[in-house]
């Protein structure tokens, strides 16, 4: 039985928005069996041709076609039908049913029962047990997708994509939350897949997994295509030329330096299966950075400090004062703040406009004599796009309209409104590009050169090497010891957040 290979054009595709091109004559072709990457930074129209491809958004103009023959792409259900299906960055899914429910929903597999047609639950579990399984993933399907970590809810929105079997299947970012060894995984997939014809779309900021993972690279830049290259001629310094011109590369400033009086002590911080007698000290200006493995008890950890998600038991010691976290507002009044793993969800609201989100966290600052105006509004976030280099066209328009980099911007912004003493930063590049992470860099050494002290989370080893003073590892939910950027190399660090001899 012979493999169809199967192909996917656009032709001159064209999305406008008032007052902005977002996709301009776009004309690309990509080929079953191969993986094809997709890359450009933030708004250079990468996720504008996703939408439309997969029925998400209609074009203003152009065409589509599907094994050489024009579709019309009204809906999502249309692109399902013609079997394209795409695994978006922001995560899709419903919290509240199980992860079983959420692979095959709106297709629960039914039987005759009572007169009427009635939910296989055997069928549905063993069919997601089953799509889990070709993918090498192990997570219970009973279990409600809320309560998976966002490594795990990436791998059910790649199942559920999965259970569809497309011929042309497109990942936006689909590593951001994933772990080495589940990247791999995934990429054997996706070799396993390109064997079979399948049309591959990858969209990632991992310049590093390029050629690893891709064929050919196509590049994007303000909504334009600027070509595509074999992978044997992207090379670094081609594919960031081509995706920005210039790039200026920030440097940490060399009088980068904490000073030695404590600000927070964390002492005996637990949780029960989340993490275990914590303690730690975080000097003012210090920038401290958490080290570890998905799972290790990093996020768990800010959430714990920012009263998000209490400790069972210990304390911090701020400014000679001992405290027990348990919410947020507590903790925001002290000047501890967090900019979340998951800024759609859990640090912005994507409905309201970006000047609302900028000053929801400091209304109390805004106010006079209990009112607050739009214009005492505008000059504290006139403030913020300026100093944050935010790029946005209307303040007025929904903060679910910028680029990923800015949406992070407008997180940090919003905190920075209040006067923070402490900034718990949970993986503040993810999903951003190049140009956008120099940016979120820079902020971060500023506010250390303010006295504003900063602990980040990150999964890449080397921007916590880049950006910190100082780096606890933390495995199994505790820190087994701290290490300084220039005393320990990359692989190193490596081999210590996963247990090997060094």
């Amino acid at each position: 039985m012979s493999t169809q290979v199967h192909t996917l054009q656009t032709l001159a595709l064209r999305k406008e928005y008032p007052g902005t091109v977002a996709l301009n004559d776009v004309t690309v072709s990509f080929t079953g069996g191969q993986v094809h990457a997709l890359i450009g930074k933030n708004g250079a129209g990468k996720s504008t041709l996703v939408k439309l491809i997969a029925g998400a958004i209609e074009p203003t103009g152009g065409s589509i076609l599907v094994d050489a023959r024009e579709v019309q792409l009204q809906s999502p259900q249309d692109a399902l039908q013609r079997g394209i299906v795409a695994v978006h960055q922001e995560l899709s899914l419903v919290p509240e049913l199980t992860v079983a429910e959420n692979i095959l929903l709106g297709r629960l597999p039914k039987k005759p029962g009572f007169g009427r047609s009635i939910i296989d639950w055997r069928q549905v579990y063993t069919r997601a047990e089953h799509v889990l399984a070709g993918l090498g993933v192990s997570i219970d399907v009973r279990a409600r997708a809320g309560t998976l970590g966002v490594a795990q809810q990436q791998s059910v929105e790649i199942a559920k994509a999965m259970s569809y079997e497309p011929s042309i299947l497109i990942l936006d970012e689909p590593t951001s939350a994933l772990a080495q060894h589940e990247t791999q995984r995934l990429f054997d997939l996706l070799r396993m897949l390109a064997a079979r014809g399948v049309v591959l779309l990858y969209i990632t900021h991992r310049l590093q997994e390029l050629r690893e993972i891709a064929d050919t690279v196509t590049v994007l830049r303000n909504g334009l295509l600027v070509g595509t290259i074999g992978i044997a001629e992207a090379n670094p310094s081609t594919i960031v030329h081509m995706m920005f011109g210039e790039v200026v590369q920030r440097v940490r400033p060399a009088d980068l330096s904490a000073r030695t009086e404590p600000f927070v002590e964390v002492q005996s911080f637990s949780r029960q299966g989340a993490f275990t007698d914590i303690n730690f000290t975080v000097n003012k200006g210090e920038i401290l950075g958490i080290a570890g493995l998905l799972g290790s008890g990093r996020t768990e950890l800010l959430r714990g400090m920012f009263g998000a998600d209490p400790p069972d038991t210990g304390e911090l010691i701020i400014g000679g004062e001992r405290i027990t976290p348990s919410d947020p507002q507590q903790m925001k009044d002290l000047g501890v703040v967090l900019t979340p793993e998951n800024r759609k969800d859990q640090g912005l609201v994507q409905l309201l406009n970006t000047r609302i989100n900028l000053c929801l966290a400091s209304l109390n600052r805004l106010s006079s004599h209990g009112f607050i105006t739009q214009a005492r509004e505008q000059s504290s976030v006139d403030r913020n796009i300026r100093e944050l280099d935010i790029k946005v066209a209307n303040t007025e328009a929904p903060v679910a309209f910028l680029s990923g980099g800015n949406q992070q911007k407008v997180v940090v912004g919003k905190w920075l409104n209040t006067s923070p003493r402490l900034v718990l930063f949970d993986e503040p590049t993810r999903g951003i590009d190049i140009q956008a992470k120099q940016q979120i860099f820079q902020i971060i050494w500023d506010l250390s050169k303010r006295g504003i002290s900063c602990i980040v989370v990150s999964s890449e080893l080397e921007e916590l090497l880049d950006i910190c003073h100082r780096i606890l590892i933390m495995r199994q939910g505790r820190i087994v010891t701290d290490v300084r950027p220039g005393e320990i190399s990359l692989e190193n660090l490596f081999a210590v957040c996963m247990k090997e001899e060094v």
